[in-house]
Parts: C-alpha cells; structure tokens; sequence
C-alpha cells in the first residue's frame, strides 16, 4: 500500500442563521512531534541485507527497496483450490493492474511466518537486548515514547516475522477493564508468544498517544514494561483521573477530548500512520471498553481512520475489555432501582442491553473494514490476541510504483493475479486511495480545491471540529434545524492585516437524504476582524459557528466541510441524523430536541452574523428576547455556571394551553446523582406552530463534578403521558 503522508481530523455547518463566538474554555495544547520527512519523489537506493541476529539461521539476500512517494505495497496471500499456501512464486509469476493499467512490479518478497503459540523463548534475541536491558531497568525513568523505528531503504527489517501491536485504549477503559487487558495482555507475552512474533505497545491516554515499546520479541521487557503500565508506576502518570477534563489529542481546548470518540479515531490514525513506514503486514490490537456512539461522532473520521490503516497494511482487531457481562434486569444489588413501568415491561432491560451492543458497533466497523477480528463477551482476552495473531498466514509482499502520479485523492482499484493462466485465491486490499495534495495559489484554485476535498472518499481530517444538530416543529410539515458547531481556536491561522487580527473560514455543507439526493447546501466565507484581546485568546477557546434551515421529517446524512483561508487546512464532518414526524407520535409528550447552554449573548455582540430577513430571525427558537442562546455542542459545564435548558413541547388541536410539568435529573451510571424541583409550564402556547416553549435554568454548585446522563422529563397530568430526553453531559469545576 503507498506510503502517503495522512490528513488528521473533524467540522460542521449549514443555512439561515450564522453567528461566531469564542466560547469560554481553557485547554492545553500538546506539540505532537515533527514527522519524518518523506523521501524524494523518485529517489532510488540501494542498501545491503542485515546480518542475520546471533543465534539465528543466516537469511538469504533481502529484496532491494527503491524509496518513492509512489511506491505501493501489497501483502498477499496465494492459496490453491485446496486452501494450501502457494509458496516459491517469483515477481515472474505476479501481474498487477491499477485502473486497468499493467504495473511494473519492483520486487516480491515471501514472508515465512513459523511457530505455534507459546513457541517463543524466554530469552532476548542478542539484538534486542541492550534497549530492552535499558527499558526494563528499575533505576532508569521509564521510556515515555520511544516511537516506531523506521528501517532504512532498502532493507525488510522483520523478515519472516509477525508483526503485533498491543494498543491499550486507556481513556475507554474502567480500573476493572483495564486490569483484566493488562492481565491477559501479560499472559498472551508469558505463555503464548510464538517464535515468529515481535510485539510493540502503545497507549492512548489523556489525549495523548505513545509508543511504549518499539517492535521485540524480548519477553522481559515486554512483560516489565505491562506491569509498569498495570500498577501504575510509569512516572508519566497515566489514566484520566490526572486531568478530568482530558488534554487535547494534537490540538486544543480540553472539552474537545471529553466526549471522545471522534479523538480514539484521530489518535488511532495516528497510530497506523506510523506503522505505515513498514512493509510488513501488522496486526493491531486494540483493547477498550467499546466506543460510545452518542449521536455526534463525526463518520468522516471513523472513514480517515479505516484508509489509513488499508494503506499501512494494518488489520485492526478490537477486543472489548469488559469481557463476559451480564446484568441483573432491574439492576445490581448494590444499587438502586430506577423505577417506573419500564422496570416491568423489559423496557429498562432493553435499554442497557441496547446501550452496550451500540457500543460495540464501531469496533465491528473497524475489524470489518480491515480485514480483522473482534472479540466479545469473553473473559479470556488473550485467546483474542492469538486469534488475531493467527489469522496472519504466510503472504508474499508485492510492491510496484503506481503509473497514477496525479495527486488528487481518488480511489485506485488493484488487481492482482498470476501470470500463464495460473488459478489460485488471491486475498490482498483491492482498492486504495491516492494522495492528496492540493496548491492553491490562484482564486480559481482554492475554490477547486474545496470542490475536490468536499468529493473525496477519504475525507481530509486535518481540523477537529464538534457539531449539535437540533429540530423544531414549525407546522404539521416543516422543522426548524439549528446547526451548532465548534472549532478550536487553536486550530485558526491568524494574520495581521493593516495591524488588526483577522481570521478567515470557508464553509461548503450539503445535506442528503436516505436515497443519496441533495436537499439543501450552502456555501459561505467569513472573514472576522478580532481585537487584540479575542486574537490573544483565541489560541485556548473554541470558535462557534451557527446556522439552520428547514426540512421535512426524514433521515438525513450531513456533511460539512471548513477550510482555514489562510493555511488551507481543511476538515470534514459528517454524520447520518434523524427529523422525527412528531404529528404521528401519539404514544408519549411530543417533545423537540433538547439544548443545553451555559451562555447567553445580546443579538450584536457575536464576533460574526450572518445578515438575515426578520422571517428568519422569527423562525430560530434559540433567540428570545433580544438574546441568543448558544447550545454548548461538547456539552461540557462548569459547576461555577448556570446550566440552561431549552425545549419545546406540542399539543396538537387545542385552544388553549395545558398545563406540562418538568423537571432535570442528572444519572451517574444508574444511580440518581441530583434532580430539579418539579417546573409547572402554563403560558406560552404558540396559536400557529402549538409549540410550548420551555426555558429554565439549573444550579450545578451542588452536583460534584464528574460524568453524568442529563434527562429531561416531561409530564403531561391530563393525559397521563411523559417524554425523556437523555444525553451524556461532564461537570468540571
């Protein structure tokens, strides 16, 4: 697969109503190391084979590498009509094609991968030994990030070897889950290492992502290094106990990384990216307790993820740390019951049941699309590693320079097949995609370049960005959708024109429904004159962009896409999401979406506003007053702050209003951390749209901080009807 330098992450935007604030949040921003430069575009080199390691059977001459940006390498795995492995085959033998064009192969190289589980020895290859002496030493301060050493052009650094990587998802994981990975991780190194493998281990925590140990087959080392990881004496301090709020992974402003799922996926990448450098096929293991879809999560990312690890040649095998779980139907004994008709109708069981398979979704997606396994409800954890670590069979690597120099990120579809009308099964990656470069000089070019990243398969991710969609009836017909989204500031190229800071963004966003048609899209630019004081802080705090339009009640799919005008970074959000028709849900309260908010601004004191018909204004429920609410979108709160609730409740074929009640309940886990005084709702009916609005705000000086599931109960007493509304929120001083 080629070797191609990768874009990083997120964004969102749409039509109607705009408007751009520096919300208030503080972050760091880690610096992520540089890359290493990529090689000269048709360079050729030529290196001598390695000597064999002591103790080991001399190699036969290694294939020669020529190192090009365009060089693309395969693994494949040729098998005859009775499942047996083919091997001694020639590059004679292999014909590759890329978009019906014949490519010249450079080299093909057999990968002979030996020994049953538990076949490794104790020992530490001579190789290995002085690094891993020094790794495992108890006087010297643990290595934090040693990376990934790249072998020099020319040679295969881990000929005949079975590449593993042990990933340890920290932030995903309870004490409970991360104590049973680490375990059986340690047993998979102590009993059933085969000879043929070499295990690095990484770990993604507080943001950050770290290679604690570069690829060895030296158990020692391996097995000091986990229960270094395990106890908790790695003087890096891991664990997310050390920073509540999280540290932002490559970027800025810690509640971007609160609610993590779109950063698992960027520093996933990440990690597969610096694999890439190697031609061999690896197998990741990632251990985690699930990646928790709340409805937000960016698909573009989860998309950037999965090519980047078809182009290193990175199967991704999940393994859910929870292990076997089983739950009683109304609740542990060492917790209270939650109450209601939902504990006797299945409802309450239904719902976490439900909860925890969406869990898994994600890790099935990954598996499926790589070529990998995942591993479920099993408290046997290492049996997964050797699985995975199985499932790589001998394979040849089949490297060509691709014909298609053109760098404009399109998909390249592969065949590989054996020449002379030799039949065989043939299992390797059918389809890439091409780089990605894009100069823009000239105006033609930069509006050409939006059109072509808005268009690619494999979005650009080099931007995080949050979004918040929400939905407002407006009659029987037509919803109102507010479109929040958040970037770091950090994340935004200032320049200094005339002496005053300016920031400039270009939006493209396009929404389509469940049969791929185009609905609606926008395209906007905005170009922000900051004083010195917002310029100065723009660095820590999110930037938040805002507008809406109307629909009808369908399933959608939105993406978005924002360009810093002034760097040419780009980053792509998208995300499948859902107008209910309220008019037909006759079983509950119909209710909309809920907002939460910590800040209110005066209509005129954004940094930017769209300019807008009085009609428009009318139609955003979120401006009451003269003032704008502004939905928190990371959905992360200071207890120090007012927490503000916005919904709407509907009562159709009415005359005049009845009274609603409602109430907040904040949830850690399954217990009831904190609820509202009950809120009687009497006045407000609106005689056109039946909408009731709801406004109220909530202390959180009482609430301890910490993750809690915020609902939103609403009772209708003449009817006897409720509706909830549950969403995952994080409390910080």
């Amino acid at each position: 697969m080629p070797r191609t330098r990768h874009r990083r992450l997120l964004i969102p935007a749409l039509t109607a109503i705009a408007l751009l604030r520096i919300a208030a949040s503080a972050a760091q921003q880690p610096q992520a190391p540089p890359a290493a430069p990529p090689p000269a575009p048709g360079a050729r080199t030529q290196t001598p084979a390695p000597p064999a390691a002591p103790g080991q059977p001399s190699q036969t001459p290694l294939a020669t590498f020529r190192s090009s940006t365009r060089l693309i390498v395969q693994n494949v795995t040729v098998r005859d009509k009775q499942g047996q492995l083919i091997e001694g085959l020639t590059k004679a033998d292999f014909a590759v094609i890329e978009d019906n064009q014949p490519q010249e192969i450079a080299f093909v190289e057999y990968q002979r991968i030996e020994g049953e589980p538990g076949s490794a020895p104790v020992e530490s290859l001579a190789s290995d030994a002085a690094p891993a002496a020094a790794a495992a030493s108890t006087d010297a301060a643990p290595v934090i990030d040693v990376g990934i050493s790249t072998p020099p052009p020319g040679t295969v650094k881990y000929q005949d070897r079975r590449l593993i990587v042990l990933y340890f998802d920290m932030l995903s994981m309870q004490p409970a889950d991360e104590a049973r990975a680490f375990e059986n991780a340690r047993k998979y190194v102590d009993t059933q290492m085969a000879a043929a493998d070499v295990v690095a281990v990484m770990t993604f925590t507080n943001g950050v992502l770290r290679v604690r140990q570069d690829f060895t087959p030296n158990r020692a080392a391996l097995r000091e290094l986990i229960q270094t990881l395990q106890f908790g004496d790695d003087l890096d301090g891991d664990g997310a106990a050390d920073n509540p709020e999280g540290t932002a992974f490559g970027q800025g402003d810690a509640e971007f990384s609160v609610f993590n799922t779109d950063r698992q996926l960027a520093a996933l990448q990440t990690a597969v990216k610096q694999l890439g450098s190697l031609p061999e096929k690896k197998t990741l293991i990632y251990f985690g307790s699930g990646m928790r879809l709340n409805g937000s999560e960016n698909m573009a990312q989860l998309s950037a993820t999965t090519n980047a690890a078809i182009k290193a040649n990175v199967t991704i095998n999940p393994i859910d740390a929870r292990g076997l779980t089983a739950a009683a139907p109304l609740g542990n004994a060492n917790e209270r019951s939650a109450g209601g008709a939902g504990m006797f109708s299945g409802a309450a069981a239904g719902s976490r049941a439900a909860s925890d398979e969406q869990s898994k979704d994600t890790f099935f997606a990954l598996a499926k699309d790589t070529g990998g396994k995942a591993m479920f409800d099993y408290n046997d954890l290492s049996l997964g590693i050797v699985q995975a670590a199985q499932a790589s069979d001998d394979y040849y690597i089949v490297a060509y320079y691709s014909t298609h120099t053109a760098t404009d990120g399109k998909v390249r579809r592969v065949r590989v097949s054996l020449t002379g009308g030799r039949q065989a099964d043939l299992a390797y990656q059918q389809a890439y995609y091409g780089e990605k470069t894009f100069a823009a000089f000239t105006n033609a070019d930069k509006e050409r370049q939006l059109e072509e990243a808005f268009m690619l398969g494999d979005p650009i991710t080099e931007m995080t960005i949050a979004m918040e969609l929400n939905y407002f009836q407006l009659d029987r017909a037509n919803y109102y959708v507010p479109v929040a989204m958040k970037i770091p500031g950090s994340e935004l190229n200032l320049a200094r024109r005339r002496g005053a800071a300016r920031t400039s963004m270009d939006f493209i966003a396009e929404v389509k429904d469940e049969f791929g048609i185009t609905i609606q899209s926008i395209r906007d630019k905005i170009d922000i004159k900051l004083s010195d004081e917002d310029a100065e802080q723009l660095a820590k705090r999110p930037i938040q962009y805002e507008n809406g339009f109307t629909l009808l009640p369908a399933k959608y799919v939105i993406k978005v896409l924002v360009r810093d005008a002034t760097t040419g970074r780009i980053g792509t959000y998208q995300a499948p999401f859902v107008v209910p028709n309220l008019v037909r849900d006759t079983t509950r309260v119909p209710i909309s979406s809920v907002v939460l908010s910590s800040q209110r601004i005066a209509l005129g004191d954004e940094l930017f506003a769209v300019t807008q018909k009085a009609e428009a204004m009318a139609a955003n429920p979120l401006i009451h007053e003269g003032e704008k609410l502004v939905p928190s979108v990371t959905r992360v709160f200071s207890v120090s702050r007012d927490l503000y609730v916005y919904l709407q409740a509907y009562q159709r074929g009415v005359t005049s209003q009845k009274p609603l009640v409602a109430f907040v309940t904040f949830y850690r886990g399954e217990d009831k951390a904190f609820e509202t005084a009950p809120l009687p709702v009497i006045h407000g009916l609106d005689p056109k749209s039946k909408s009731v609005p709801m406004r109220f705000s909530v202390p959180l000086t009482e609430i301890t901080p910490g993750r809690y599931d915020c609902q939103v109960t609403v009772l209708d007493p003449e009817s006897q009807k409720a509706a909830f509304w549950r969403m995952p929120v994080v409390l910080v001083p």
